[in-house]
């Protein structure tokens, strides 16, 4: 019988994987060994009924660390498990910024941190510049000032850096870029970019953005773990792997909440259900803090329309809207006003008055009004 090559028993072979949503409910999957990080989005998807937008990603997580990195399209999630630690976990989310490099290109190329846009000393338009950048096959230069830590250190250090296609470097006299002056700071060949979510807290960060640069280190073993208990536990029977998989698999369903007012024999019941009807929609988060819906917004990708509503702290009958434009959030009052016996609800100081935050929301999805954009993406939890 002829023995079967590593690379073909990988693409035979399938595997048991753990995804969250960010309820901290999770779901056991199994997938074939050679499934991508898109594929498997577009699967989730399908399962949980979400619209499909191609804004959904798989994130890496290491809670512990305060780490998370979205997927790449093309990367195999069975070797990316393979390199995590028992601690790390996926996460599906939305990030309505996974296509924006190709949607707005400009906003990741600033003119003052690219080499050679400075050289042209403003003599080529931005726009010719950038197609220019665009085109060539050459990877271009960017550079600027970076606070740096390294492992096992306290403080920062802050340096002039240079990003190159062989890796990131510094320099050591000020904002020389001359080759006896450069040192390589990492190496981005077998490392991944992570986004820090603690990074104040963890490592007293000087800013409030921080990223780290960690080698992606593979393990040449795979197994199938069993998450029931308060940890995992390694699964070497293939039977209860797949049992594990189908019971958790149908049972998992993240359980919303229900509220008992359909029907009620009460006068008041339109008047209820007007202040009540919006907690079934994705969009509304509830009493979250304004830090929390700070990180929810950074989280999916800080596009412009993109929004939540939520509880305001500060007047318990008032509502808040929290909105993306320009990559700054804003947050707008949403207060209730009586008129002729019946509650409406405005954020323009009763102007445009609607009787349910949904009608507010569809509005403002359709028309700008006094807002800086219109509603256009939902800041949404998913359950799988």
């Amino acid at each position: 019988m002829p023995s079967c090559s590593p690379d073909c028993c990988l693409l035979q072979a399938v595997e048991i994987i753990k995804i969250f949503s960010e309820d901290g409910m999770g779901k056991v999957v199994e997938i074939p060994a050679d499934m991508t990080a898109r594929d498997l989005c577009q699967l989730l998807v399908s399962k949980s009924h979400c619209v499909d937008d191609n804004s959904w990603v798989l994130v890496e997580h290491h809670p512990l660390l305060g780490l998370e990195r979205c997927l790449e399209d093309h990367e195999l999630v069975v070797q990316v498990q393979a390199s995590m630690t028992s601690e790390g976990r996926f996460l599906f989310r939305k990030n309505y910024a996974k296509y924006e490099f190709f949607r707005n290109p400009l906003n990741f190329f600033p003119e003052h941190m690219i080499a050679w846009c400075q050289e042209t000393n403003g003599a080529i338009p931005p726009s010719q510049l950038l197609q220019n950048l665009l085109n060539s096959s050459s990877c271009p230069e960017i550079q600027g000032f970076l606070y740096v830590k390294e492992m096992g250190r306290k403080s920062w250090k802050k340096l002039y850096v240079f990003l190159r296609r062989s890796g990131l470097y510094f320099s050591t006299k000020g904002t020389s870029k001359e080759p006896r002056h450069l040192q390589l700071l990492a190496d981005l060949e077998d490392s991944n970019v992570f986004t820090v979510t603690t990074g104040k807290k963890l490592h007293s960060a000087p800013t409030d953005y921080e990223f780290c640069i960690k080698r992606s280190v593979s393990e040449n073993s795979l197994v199938a773990m069993d998450f029931s208990g308060r940890i995992g536990r390694v699964i070497d029977n293939p039977l209860e792997a797949q049992s594990a998989a189908m019971e958790e698999g149908n049972a998992w369903r993240k359980r919303s909440q229900r509220m008992n007012i359909l029907g009620s024999p009460s006068p008041l019941h339109h008047c209820l259900l007007s202040s009540v009807i919006h907690r079934t929609q994705l969009w509304f988060h509830g009493r979250i803090t304004r830090e929390e819906s700070h990180r929810m917004i950074h989280q999916q990708g800080q596009v412009d329309g993109l929004f939540l509503l939520r509880d305001s702290q500060s007047n318990p009958k008032a509502f808040v809207l929290t909105l993306c434009h320009h990559q700054k959030i804003k947050h707008f009052q949403i207060l209730p006003c009586e008129e002729d016996g019946q509650i409406f609800f405005s954020l323009d100081d009763g102007s445009t008055k609607f009787t349910d935050l949904i009608q507010l929301v569809e509005f403002y999805q359709l028309n700008r009004g006094v807002l800086p954009c219109k509603l256009k993406h939902p800041c949404t939890l998913v359950a799988l």
